[in-house]
């Protein structure tokens, strides 16, 4: 047996006694060990502090009832493992939730966690999604898979499913946050795709095989996802949305959160444009994520409308192209005093303009040509 069996146990011991994300159970974890911690609930002896007599009795009882031997070798059954702070795979950065921070955590998949975590981004948002944010939530997914990017959600129909979906069909990688065992796929309809992504990434979870999953546990597990992740991006979320926790937990953490806008009407576009106007960036594809959770120079495109030839033309040009009527002709010196310009320099340019297919010599005067009249109105490219 290894030294450090027993803190293996005991930690084995408190995923399945204690509910994720306690803090007091932490804060006796890191002042006392966990294997005393573990031996205190198992063998009785002075309540520890911060809990009351009732819930101390609680937490006995089913540390009673708790087989850490019985756990681990039904994860080695199901190909799951158990990490903790300290091993080499453990993911530092689950250290910024201090007390909070998971006991271990259950990881079923063949990739380790620690690397995959150090560049990755979350991405999350409504359950009932619309076809945009499953369509978004899918492309900027498969757009960060395919820079190299892990990406994070939490499994759920919806923009969960749409994430993992995107990073997937890019052969990328993707890891699926359970709020429950990992060896027991919920929701039952994502069963197939969590077995995928097991097969192709990683899925973790706090609690130990067979554990169900509760509305408080889904809550609990989105701290795990924002920490674990350099960056949030919440693709739609309703004002009392899950996935609003996650973007303000990774808030506290000082980490990205990053919001994709949706229509101003849509009920499930309220939430992230309230983030929006806090503090979240607003995003629209993959490049614009990395630009801010990337490396210096890691820069999205700057985005512009295409390039009209009558844009490539003289200042001096465009403003006397800009000074013929669009209705009829001109004559030369009414074009100039719009020109704000000579008439001989006017007709210099008139010819200019002539020779370009813009203007054409009518009588005494000057008009545009019906090309020109037709593109000034449809901003087309090519005209």
């Amino acid at each position: 047996m290894q030294r450090d069996d027993g803190e293996l146990l005991a930690r084995v011991l408190l995923s399945r006694v204690v509910e994720p994300g306690d803090a007091t159970v932490g804060r006796w974890v890191r002042e006392l060990g966990a294997e005393q911690v573990a031996r205190r609930l198992r063998e009785g002896g002075p309540r520890l502090g911060g809990v009351s007599d009732k819930r101390w009795a609680g937490l006995r009882d089913r540390a009673a009832l708790a087989e850490p031997e019985r756990d681990l070798a039904l994860a080695r059954d199901a190909g799951v493992r158990f990490v903790r702070p300290g091993d080499t795979e453990w993911p530092a950065q689950l250290d910024d939730l201090g007390d909070a921070r998971p006991t271990g955590l259950w990881v079923r998949g063949g990739a380790g966690l620690r690397m995959w975590a150090l560049r990755s981004v979350a991405v999350v948002g409504a359950r009932a999604c619309t076809e945009y944010g499953a369509h978004m939530a899918a492309t900027i997914a498969a757009g960060l898979a395919e820079r190299g990017w892990v990406v994070v959600s939490g499994g759920a129909y919806g923009v969960d499913g749409a994430a993992h979906r995107g990073a997937l069909g890019a052969r990328g990688a993707t890891v699926a946050v359970l709020a429950c065992g990992v060896d027991r796929p919920y929701p039952r309809g994502h069963a197939g795709l969590i077995t995928r992504i097991a097969g192709q990434g990683l899925v973790v979870g706090e609690l130990p095989p067979g554990e169900h999953p509760t509305p408080s546990r889904f809550l609990v597990r989105n701290r795990v996802i924002a920490a674990l992740t350099r960056g949030t991006v919440v693709v739609e979320a309703a004002h009392r949305s899950g996935s609003l926790v996650t973007a303000r937990a990774a808030q506290r953490l000082g980490r990205f959160v990053m919001g994709v806008p949706g229509p101003a009407t849509s009920a499930l576009s309220a939430g992230v444009h309230g983030l929006l106007r806090e503090e979240a960036v607003l995003v629209t594809d993959a490049a614009e994520v990395v630009e801010l959770v990337g490396e210096m120079g890691e820069l999205a495109p700057e985005r512009r409308g295409p390039v009209l030839p009558h844009d490539l033309l003289p200042p001096a040009v465009r403003h006397v192209l800009a000074a013929i009527p669009g209705g009829r002709a001109a004559t030369a010196a009414e074009i100039a005093r719009g020109a704000r310009t000579t008439e001989d320099d006017a007709v210099a340019r008139l010819y200019e303009l002539r020779a370009l297919g813009y203007a054409e010599r009518h009588d005494d005067g000057w008009r545009l040509t019906r090309r020109a009249v037709i593109c000034a109105r449809a901003g087309r490219a090519e005209c």
